[in-house]
């Protein structure tokens, strides 16, 4: 009996480390999903985007970003940051934060939105094979990525409202 008690109680940390791990996964691939395509509890920045012509995501109202802008600063550090997770050297960078946002051409808008979907999802994908080791490490900054990413989603929402191409049926009133 005292063998079999043991062997339960075993079990039972088990389970509750796998859980462990488990939901910290889940967290997070639940914050990048929600901040991606995934509406919740305010809209991902796909739909933010969604329907935009290019002249729409370079318009700029009162000496705030584009959307186009935006979109390009969220990709930018996204694939900056999956570069850091996966060990791959990244593109040179003076360090200027603005020239995150001054780079966007809308010329490049449609290779834009390919390319941040694309970064978002191999981030998700990034974390769903992510050893326990590699997401203790990169934890904070993967949902550093959510807030960061659903900061900015928030003003390519807020660019639309202004510039009267956004429809309040995507989420926001």
């Amino acid at each position: 009996m005292k063998k079999l008690f043991s062997i339960i109680i075993v079990l039972a940390a088990l389970c509750t480390m796998a859980q462990e791990s488990t939901s910290t996964k889940t967290i997070l691939l639940e914050q990048l999903k929600s901040t991606h395509n995934v509406k919740n509890w305010f809209v991902p920045v796909n739909t933010a985007v969604e329907g935009l012509t290019a002249e729409q995501a370079a318009w700029k109202d009162k000496g705030n970003h584009s959307v186009g802008q935006l979109a390009y600063h969220i990709w930018f550090w996204n694939e900056r940051q999956l570069n850091n997770f996966k060990d791959t050297k990244n593109a040179a960078f003076s360090g200027n934060n603005e020239e995150t946002f001054d780079k966007f051409d809308q010329k490049q808008w449609n290779d834009v939105l390919k390319k941040l979907d694309q970064v978002l999802t191999d981030i998700e994908k990034w974390v769903e094979g992510a050893s326990d080791e590699q997401l203790k490490k990169h934890a904070g900054t993967i949902a550093n990525i959510s807030a960061h990413n659903a900061y900015h989603t928030g003003q390519i929402v807020s660019v639309r409202k202004a510039q009267g191409s956004w429809d309040a049926e995507k989420g926001v009133k």
